[in-house]
């Protein structure tokens, strides 16, 4: 799964959702969940396969919209071969045409006892967003995110630092310079020194489990720079922890469980990462901030 969760929404009447703020609901449930929403709504048909695609997680639309009832909508969408979850609602239909369709959830509101209908829609809506951010949160699944999405960061900080060097003089270059080539000197002398160190004493051991640095440590070292030359506030110590690390972490080690316990977890050189939807939340939040605050930066240069 990845950060940005996207709701297809297509209602004849969506402007009710978006007045009365069930829309905005639904938003912020994502946001709490550590996700980027995007809540696009339509109210016309054309429209709504004029935004269907594959990159959408989850559809909402009245069964009964004018022009093209649900049996309808939902034999074009899976002939377009996309399989997303699809939630369709009603005061009162026939099922008959959709309970043996996969991925897809029915709501008959006159059925459901408490709130209107609207509320019920919202409701039930949640709770298949809930649903399907727990198909995908698996120890295994979320370290693929974790790899993808921070990959992402990494080459949007080197889109940076370069767009940078384009556009200041050597005066403001240089200092940028400066601080990645002396980083690195003073990382591969350690290193160096190290392997002269394990060499003479035959300590090979060590050199197993002492990785190399990711090259990402080196542009946020750049990054760091660039921010202290345009005066904004420094993030560049938190993103160390908060998303090298993370990614260190969980790159160099191995998917555990404990046969007694249930326990999931990664096991790596300094013990275990204990795993579960809190710190999938952590993690989506973390990833989310950061790219906002790289956002932030690439828009100041």
């Amino acid at each position: 799964m990845k950060i940005e969760y996207n709701v297809l929404w297509l209602d004849d009447q969506i402007d009710v959702f978006i007045d009365d703020e069930y829309v905005d609901k639904i938003k912020t449930h994502l946001e709490e969940e550590g996700f980027n929403a995007n809540i696009i709504t339509v109210s016309k048909s054309d429209d709504f396969f004029s935004q269907l695609n594959d990159t959408i997680d989850l559809i909402l639309t009245d069964y009964n919209m004018a022009g093209k009832n649900g049996a309808q909508i939902v034999e074009e969408v899976r002939n377009k071969s996309i399989f997303t979850e699809i939630l369709f609602y009603t005061a009162r239909a026939d099922l008959q045409s959709l309970d043996k369709i996969d991925r897809i959830t029915f709501l008959q509101t006159d059925k459901v006892t408490g709130g209107t209908h609207h509320e019920k829609v919202v409701e039930k809506a949640i709770n298949l967003i809930d649903l399907t951010i727990k198909k995908f949160q698996h120890i295994v699944a979320m370290r693929g995110m974790i790899m993808q999405e921070v990959s992402s960061l990494d080459a949007q900080m080197l889109d940076i630092v370069t767009e940078y060097l384009q556009k200041n003089d050597e005066g403001k270059k240089q200092p940028i310079i400066d601080k990645v080539l002396n980083d690195l000197i003073s990382f591969h002398k350690e290193k160096l020194e190290k392997s002269k160190d394990f060499k003479e004493k035959n300590k090979f051991d060590k050199v197993v489990n002492d990785p190399l640095l990711f090259s990402s440590s080196q542009r946020a070292s750049a990054i760091e720079e660039i921010i202290n030359s345009i005066g904004i506030e420094n993030f560049i110590s938190d993103f160390k922890i908060e998303i090298i690390k993370v990614r260190n972490d969980f790159a160099h080690a191995v998917f555990e469980k404990d046969n007694e316990t249930g326990r999931e977890y990664f096991k790596g050189k300094n013990g275990g990462i204990d795993f579960n939807e809190q710190k999938c939340i952590e993690i989506r939040k973390n990833i989310n901030k950061h790219k906002q605050n790289l956002d932030n930066l690439q828009g100041k240069i």
